[in-house]
């Protein structure tokens, strides 16, 4: 099953967001998907319900006391499992280096205890490129890439892009990728021609599904749920639905 890792190095592209609605369409599908918090700032953790008091009940025991990572696991107000972050995961960059071990610790954790079998694995990404990140990119095998329709989002594409080409000797192979617009107003020219201009550069692993900027999307963090139990016959619960076809459709969703 996918390993997805939600990555890039610009904030407020919509990477939790994407990260909590694509999990949640995957169990609304009956896929299972475990749902892994790599960002200190753990809203992710906390919209799902699954904050902890204790960063050693988070994922950074995992990496400073090596606790396996199922026993972390909780489960979300919306029926799937996650491993939660806390404030405290920032420490990671600063206590280890960036060596092989360190860099690829969260993708051996996850074969040895066989996370993977039978389920998607959703990984949310902070947007600094650290220790954090790179272990999400290590763990994962394919990279889902959102993109507000705003003209800096541009340049941080670009970034993504370079970062991932820098990291091919590394892992010693191409990940599949897809941009995902989010924050899109067809209403205006802006949105349509930074979608273009995308599109030019990437042309097919920009997907055809376009999130919209939208209320219920917006609005659906603040009440601890997802889009389509929040707001389910919304403009933004269809247009995550449609992603999540889009990508099973095109097989980066198995």
């Amino acid at each position: 099953m996918a390993k997805i890792c939600v990555f890039n190095q610009k904030g407020g592209v919509g990477k939790t967001t994407t990260s909590l609605n694509l999990s949640a369409a995957l169990a609304r599908r009956g896929k299972r998907p475990l749902t892994i918090d790599l960002d200190p700032q753990a809203h992710l953790s906390y919209i799902c319900g699954t904050t902890v008091s204790s960063a050693e009940e988070s994922i950074l025991s995992f990496y400073e006391k090596f606790k396996p990572l199922a026993g972390l696991i909780r489960t979300s107000n919306g029926g799937w499992e996650v491993i939660p972050a806390h404030v405290e995961l920032s420490k990671v960059d600063s206590q280890f280096g960036k060596g092989p071990n360190v860099l690829n610790r969260l993708n051996s954790g996850i074969v040895k205890e066989n996370l993977n079998t039978g389920r998607p694995i959703v990984i949310d990404c902070c947007p600094l490129l650290g220790v954090l990140s790179l272990n999400a990119i290590f763990a994962c095998d394919r990279v889902l890439i959102p993109v507000s329709a705003d003209y800096l989002a541009v340049k941080g594409v670009m970034q993504v892009e370079k970062t991932l080409k820098a990291l091919e000797h590394v892992l010693k192979k191409r990940l599949p990728r897809r941009y995902v617009m989010t924050r899109f107003d067809s209403r205006r020219n802006m949105s349509w021609q930074i979608y273009q201009s995308i599109q030019e550069r990437f042309g097919d692993e920009l997907c055809k599904t376009r999130i919209s900027e939208s209320v219920s999307v917006a609005e659906s963090p603040a009440s601890n749920k997802d889009v389509f139990t929040h707001a389910p016959g919304s403009r933004g619960a269809q247009d995550y639905d449609a992603l999540m076809d889009e990508l099973t459709e095109t097989g980066f969703v198995d």
